[in-house]
Order: structure tokens, then sequence, then C-alpha cells
């Protein structure tokens, strides 16, 4: 959910280049590249996060800041190097480069 998903949708489509169809009345539906889901222990199960992946996230973070979309600082989290970005509408996007085995 998005209080501006409008302009979501357009940093979708526009900024990352997510291939999409119009499922009608302008709902877009995007795909996303291939997924991994890890699942870890937490006294609450009530989240979920999303991390989109990169082959180098300091080339991602550059191609960000050259049109004007900031990236928080780089942090070198073990299993990958992860930064976030904040879309038009206010959530957050975690984006990494994977460290870990990958199957």
């Amino acid at each position: 959910y998005s209080t501006d998903a409008e302009a979501d949708r357009g940093f979708f489509s526009d900024v990352l280049k997510c291939p999409h169809v119009d499922a009608g009345d302008g709902w877009l539906i995007f795909a996303l590249p291939p997924a991994e889901v890890a699942v870890h222990p937490a006294e609450s199960g009530d989240r979920h996060d999303l991390y989109l992946m990169c082959e180098d996230v300091k080339i991602f973070a550059s191609e960000m800041k050259e049109r004007g979309i900031a990236c928080t600082e780089i942090f070198d989290r073990g299993w990958g190097l992860v930064t976030q970005i904040t879309l038009p509408g206010g959530g957050k996007l975690g984006v990494y480069e994977p460290r870990h085995a990958r199957p």
C-alpha cells in the first residue's frame, strides 16, 4: 500500500525499469527479478522485509544518485551489502548485493 501509488508505480516502471502489465484501470502489475526467501526466528511473526537484489550495490546507489534518488549508507551485514531507498509514497525498499551462498 502507498500514500502515493501513482508515483510509486512510476518509480517501479520508469526508474527501476520493471516490466509490467496493466490489469485494468491503470492497475499495474510488475514483474520482479528472481527472488529468494529466508525465514528468521523472531519474537513476533508480523514483519516481512522485501529486498531487491543487485550485482553491485555501489553501482546501484550511484545510478540512483544520478537520478536524484537518495540511498542510505551502504552497510555490510555479513550476508550482503545493504542500502535502502525511499519510494515517492514514503515506503522503504531495501536493495542488497548478496554475499551468501545462492540456491
